[in-house]
């Protein structure tokens, strides 16, 4: 059993995945914790690949910028991804949506 920082809550949110600042590969984001998630998409990356990421938040006009993430795992379940940097405004964006989706996960 893996023994988690941060606890992980399942989401639903379109992402993009991008790959030497060109190379953009969609995904849909299941799993979302502070310092990571799990990606379903048809891009297979490798284990440390380096990316970008935006996350596609319902009701939000701009993303949340991942400045850098990298790959931990890939595989059948999907990718793991590791969030490295993130700048301030859009670390205070995601915290939040975190803090909304804990009492959410308490309740089921």
């Amino acid at each position: 059993m893996v023994t988690r920082k941060h606890p992980r809550f399942p989401v639903s949110l379109s992402s993009t995945l991008v790959h030497q600042s060109r190379a953009r590969h969609e995904g849909s984001v299941r799993d979302l914790s502070a310092k990571g998630c799990r990606v379903e998409s048809i891009f297979n990356p490798f284990t440390g690949m380096q990316l970008a990421m935006q996350l596609h938040v319902p009701g939000e006009p701009q993303p949340i910028m991942i400045d850098n993430a990298t790959v931990r795992w890939s595989g059948s379940a999907g990718i793991g991804i590791e969030f490295l940097a993130i700048a301030p405004p859009h670390q205070d964006r995601l915290n939040r949506m975190i803090q909304q989706l804990q009492p959410a996960a308490g309740l089921s």
